[in-house]
């Protein structure tokens, strides 16, 4: 996550959390509601209009950081294969997921 310079003193609550809100917001096309209810699966209970406020807040130093982190031509992805049971059928997940852990694409598909 990124908290080099950006402060959070002062916030009811942690830096982590507060980072992970604001990335989910800012980095997919999720809502404010979707955000919050993906807070509410992990236990931490957050109002859509606290994500507001913090995506508003630090929005723009997350752009910024982002921003000033330059495309390497040595960037290193990795393709992820898994087997899962949905409705009792086997399907295959693929993710292709980059250095940074992030998640560049995924697919269901019912066979190999």
């Amino acid at each position: 996550m990124i908290e080099s310079t950006v402060s959070y003193k002062r916030h009811r609550f942690p830096s982590a959390v507060i980072a992970r809100a604001v990335w989910l917001y800012l980095r997919f096309p999720l809502s404010l509601r979707l955000v919050e209810e993906m807070l509410l699966e992990r236990g931490i209970v957050v109002s859509y209009e606290t994500i507001r406020c913090w995506a508003k807040k630090f929005g723009r130093d997350y752009a910024g950081l982002l921003r000033r982190k330059a495309p390497s031509p040595n960037d290193v992805w990795h393709l992820d294969e898994v087997v899962i049971t949905i409705g009792g059928k086997r399907h295959w997940l693929w993710r292709a997921v980059d250095r940074d852990g992030y998640v560049l694409d995924e697919i269901v598909q019912a066979r190999r």
